[in-house]
């Protein structure tokens, strides 16, 4: 699946499911909400907090597909075509950053 099929079935799924795309802002704040799950169940799972005794189903991949689902919501919404998007900031980031991490000492 591409990441311009993904948009795709997200749009049809928007369509048959959810009535109409929820506004910008409101998308926007469900992304926040997402992030802040997904950072609850890292934080849990790699980081020092121990975890509530009705986090212990927590699924991080399930977070994570939220986020994309979300983040797809925006893209089609604004016309962004994210496949195209992340080719470019593929490009930007290679050429940014062709050498930089390879002389970090911090990563040696």
């Amino acid at each position: 699946m591409t990441i311009k099929d993904s948009q795709q079935i997200v749009d049809d799924w928007i369509k048959k499911h959810g009535v109409r795309y929820f506004n910008e802002l409101t998308n926007l704040a469900l992304l926040t909400e997402e992030v802040g799950e997904l950072a609850r169940i890292i934080a849990r799972k790699y980081g020092e907090q121990s975890a509530k005794n009705n986090e212990d189903s927590l699924q991080m991949a399930d977070e994570m597909a939220d986020i994309l689902f979300v983040l797809i919501c925006l893209a089609n919404q604004t016309g962004t075509d994210l496949e195209e998007a992340f080719k470019n900031n593929l490009i930007k980031k290679t050429n940014r950053d062709a050498t930089r991490h390879k002389v970090n000492k911090k990563l040696l």
